[in-house]
């Protein structure tokens, strides 16, 4: 079995959000690393070159592969901000109904810009998703 390509770095968070280039990304990206902590109470740390991510699980599938990942995080994309909610949305779309403009993933909520969105919601959602996750996994901080 392959090795997970999405694992903890020692790159600065702060060193990465700073480097984000679009303005307004940047502004979206540091007001959503601002949420994830006060929700979360844990320090960021990248996974890959491109993701924040709060807290880890471990898991194992059926197959017998198992691993870590980020328990919750997003990723200022050239395109949209990628909010990772794990283990996705499911018993979600009462929140999703009144989110805003959004696309969703697997696990990914992707928003073009926070004012497109009520972030109270995102809160929301982001609380959610870690209680399912803590439902089915041990999660632990970063």
């Amino acid at each position: 079995m392959a090795d997970a390509k999405t694992v903890p770095t020692e790159v600065s968070v702060a060193a990465f959000l700073d480097a984000v280039e679009h303005p307004t990304r940047k502004a979206d990206a540091l007001a959503l690393d601002e949420m994830f902590r006060r929700i979360t109470g844990w320090q960021p740390k990248m996974w890959g070159p491109t993701i924040v991510g709060y807290g880890t699980y471990d898991y194992t599938y059926d197959s017998g592969h198992s691993g870590s990942f980020l328990a919750t995080g997003f990723s200022p994309r050239k395109a949209s901000q990628s909010l990772y909610i794990m283990p996705g949305y499911q018993d979600m779309q009462d929140l999703l109904d009144r989110l805003g403009k959004h696309k969703m993933g697997k696990a990914c909520l992707y928003i073009n810009k926070l004012a497109d969105v009520d972030m109270a919601v995102v809160e929301e959602i982001v609380r959610r998703g870690l209680d399912d996750l803590s439902g089915k996994y041990t999660v632990s901080p970063s």
